[in-house]
C-alpha cells in the first residue's frame, strides 16, 4: 500500500501570484531580502505576509510588470482606498 502525500494548500493567493511572477519562491525572497523558507511559510502555513514585507512585495512585483497590491496581500491592514 502506498501512501500519497497530502497536497499542500495555498493559503494566500496574492502571494502565490507574486511567486508565479518571479517563477520561484527563492527569487521573490531574494527580491525582498528574506529567506525562501519565509515565503514558503507565509504561502503554506500562515497565509499572512508580515506587515513589514507587504510594501516590498508590492514594489518588487510592480518592477516586474504585474503589481500585486498591498490590499491584495493584506486587506486587513490595507483596505481599498475610497475614490471621490
Amino acid at each position: 500500500m502506498t501512501i500519497k502525500p497530502k497536497p499542500k494548500t495555498i493559503k494566500n493567493n496574492a502571494l502565490l501570484k507574486a511567486v508565479e511572477l518571479f517563477r520561484y519562491q527563492s527569487a521573490l525572497a531574494n527580491a525582498i531580502g528574506v529567506k525562501q523558507q519565509n515565503v514558503w511559510h507565509w504561502l503554506y502555513k500562515t497565509g499572512v505576509v508580515p506587515a513589514e514585507h507587504v510594501l516590498s512585495i508590492e514594489h518588487a512585483t510592480e518592477v516586474k510588470g504585474l503589481k500585486v497590491t498591498r490590499h491584495e496581500l493584506r486587506p486587513d491592514i490595507y483596505p481599498l482606498e475610497k475614490t471621490c
